[in-house]
């Protein structure tokens, strides 16, 4: 377990200090993937550099499993440093070593014996898929393979904590999505905790159980993947949402925008909105997908002289929000108040018709 506590980093002094991260708190449990997102300029780099206490903080602490990492001294520090693996943007590969070599770094710097050193490489290397690469120099190895081998390096000393620094930056989609998959193995195998820096929002959705977005060194929002992606106020929700085009509604119909907000939302909802509302409903888009193992998912559709009211009230029963879209990007979207009760499968015949 890895715990941020009112971390603080601030470069230069009096007029001159620039505060660069402010008093952060965030907790990774054993066995989570946790995400920090933001845009450049953030202090996404910076908090990696602290978390790993290549820079010390300011103020605050970095705990692992409750010891504080940022109290202690040079040579204990060295030592805790071994709890934390660390995958970095740049593999980072020594090119004149071999892929088994690069791994063997840490160990030897240990003083661990050929022999013993020897056998944890074979064991890594295997783990990463990698046992046939072994004697491969970094020129030979493609991208993904090459931060294979970072990953395998990382888990040298055998960390409690692992920290991804844009490890999937750059790389192809076949890449990435091999490397969040051996990350997800990695976590459950070893009960590992992984905090997961990105700027790519797509990876999130693939690997993270949960995110915070980071703007000018503070936190602004931060959450269960999961709910934030049901919750229709989170802006991180709709910025992790993909994009997904969608069709024009016809002539007569208005556009609305529906996103799931309960686990409960039912397959046929297409249905029973359409029997509720007794008018047709157009399906112009959806993006539904699987996100650590619950369904969310949000879909635009088009409808003909419907009660704007009765429609969200609708939407709601069966686990849906609902908002107008304008018909112009910049116009504003009107407010829709549900001031009566929902129906109920008891109080709608519709409803009861479909469940």
């Amino acid at each position: 377990m890895i715990s941020i506590e009112q971390l603080t980093k601030v470069y230069g002094h009096g007029a001159h200090a620039t505060v660069v991260l402010d008093r952060l708190d965030f907790r990774v449990d054993a066995g989570e993937i946790f995400a920090v997102v933001g845009p450049s300029g953030a202090g996404k780099s910076t908090l990696a550099q602290c978390v790993n206490l290549l820079e010390r903080p300011t103020s605050g602490s970095v705990l692992v499993n409750g010891e504080n990492l940022s109290r202690l001294g040079e040579r204990q520090l060295r030592a805790a440093r071994r709890r934390i693996g660390t995958i970095f943007q740049s593999d980072g590969l020594y090119s004149r070593r071999t892929a088994a070599q690069n791994v063997a770094l840490p160990l030897e710097y240990l003083g661990v014996t050929s022999a013993e050193a020897k056998r944890r490489v074979a064991e890594l290397l295997d783990r990463v898929g990698l046992s046939d690469r072994a004697g491969h120099y970094p020129h030979q190895l493609s991208g993904g393979q090459r931060q294979r081998v970072g990953i395998a390096r990382a888990l040298a000393l055998r960390p409690q904590v692992l920290l991804s620094d844009e490890a999937t930056s750059g790389l192809d989609p076949e890449s990435t999505a091999s490397i969040v998959s051996l990350l997800k193995e990695l976590r459950d195998d070893l009960d590992l905790s992984i905090l997961f820096i990105t700027h790519e929002m797509d990876t999130v959705l693939q690997v993270a159980d949960a995110v915070a977005r980071l703007d000018h060194g503070h936190i602004v929002e931060s959450g269960r993947i999961v709910d934030l992606l049901r919750d229709p106020a989170s802006a991180l929700g709709r910025a992790l949402r993909p994009a997904r085009p969608h069709a024009a509604p016809q002539h007569g119909e208005t556009h609305w925008f529906l996103s799931y907000t309960s686990a409960a939302v039912p397959a046929d909802w297409v249905l029973r909105l359409a029997s509720e509302l007794d008018a047709p409903v157009s399906v112009l888009g959806a993006s539904i997908e699987t996100v650590a193992g619950q369904t969310v998912g949000h879909a635009s559709i088009g409808v003909r002289a419907v009660d704007p009211v009765r429609l969200v009230a609708a939407a709601r029963q069966l686990g849906l929000d609902a908002r107008p879209v304008p018909d112009r990007p910049d116009a504003a979207v009107p407010a829709i108040s549900v001031d009566a009760a929902v129906p109920t499968a008891e109080s709608s015949p519709a409803l009861e018709r479909v469940a």
